[in-house]
């Protein structure tokens, strides 16, 4: 029987293993040492320091006016708590406009911070290009794919669901392989119908993390808000509330990660 210090923490290596056996990846926010804590207990695999921390803890209406600051000084309260899931911090809104500012502020992320990767949201030419100088010098990096909060000004003022025509659907496609041959490890789609983000998945050799992208992608995130059902406002229609079932806050999050494990979740109506 294995015990705790028999199990090793999660890297990139150990979540592609995870996609290639078939086995779901279970992944959630965390924003300070005490929930990252919980995430380990219960088995969550990679844990996501947000930019969502803009609208769920400091009470913003959007997650741009994030600093890097921000980002930093949350990341290393996670870090504290955090030993056993990938910890993957968000670069925040206009902190990699250029592959050398990237390159700049995810040092900042991983020497200040503890982050083991970063993600940025985008799948143009100049994310390509920055995810590919990223990865040169040695920075894991996950790409962001769908709906990108970042960009809810360019989309209008709303939070809609991105592929669902022909052109959307093909741009995407061209853009996860163009980021996966740039160098990235991880690929999260947010917003995406089902039948398009299993393509893509099928199409990957690296792990694929849907939210409101269907139950076929290799994993799950969620905010952790949203598990426990304290998000102010609407609830997301890909989201479930885990504390609506009783018990504890730890209860919840273990409900949530055996659903993800299981693939009980996310079920046809959390699905575009």
């Amino acid at each position: 029987m294995s015990t705790q210090s028999d199990i090793k923490p999660n890297t990139t290596s150990s979540l592609r293993r995870m996609k290639e056996a078939g086995e779901k990846i279970a992944c959630l926010t965390a924003y300070d040492a005490a929930f990252a804590r919980l995430a380990d207990e219960v088995g969550v695999d990679l844990v996501l320091v947000g930019d969502s921390l803009g609208m769920v803890v400091q009470g913003h209406e959007t997650t741009i006016p994030v600093s890097m600051e921000d980002m930093i000084y949350h990341a290393r309260c996670v870090a504290r708590g955090n030993r056993m899931a990938l910890r993957v911090v968000d670069m925040p809104f206009m902190s990699y406009a250029s592959p050398e500012q990237a390159v700049a502020n995810a040092a900042r992320l991983m020497r200040e911070g503890g982050a083991q990767m970063v993600k940025l949201e985008g799948g143009g030419a100049a994310q390509v290009e920055t995810v590919e100088y990223l990865s040169e010098q040695g920075v894991a990096v996950c790409a962001h794919l769908g709906l990108r909060p970042q960009s809810i000004h360019k989309l209008g003022g709303s939070y809609r669901v991105q592929g669902r025509d022909e052109h959307q659907a093909l741009a995407m496609l061209e853009a996860a392989g163009a980021l996966r041959e740039a160098g990235a490890d991880l690929l999260l789609l947010e917003c995406v119908p089902g039948l398009l983000a299993a393509e893509i998945t099928a199409n990957m050799d690296i792990p694929v993390i849907g939210i409101g992208a269907g139950l076929r992608c290799d994993g799950q995130i969620l905010v952790l808000h949203d598990v426990l059902g304290i998000t102010p406002g609407k609830a997301p229609r890909f989201t479930r509330d885990f504390m609506a079932e009783g018990g504890s806050i730890r209860d919840a999050l273990r409900r949530y990660v055996q659903a993800v494990k299981d693939a009980s979740f996310p079920g046809p109506e959390h699905t575009f």
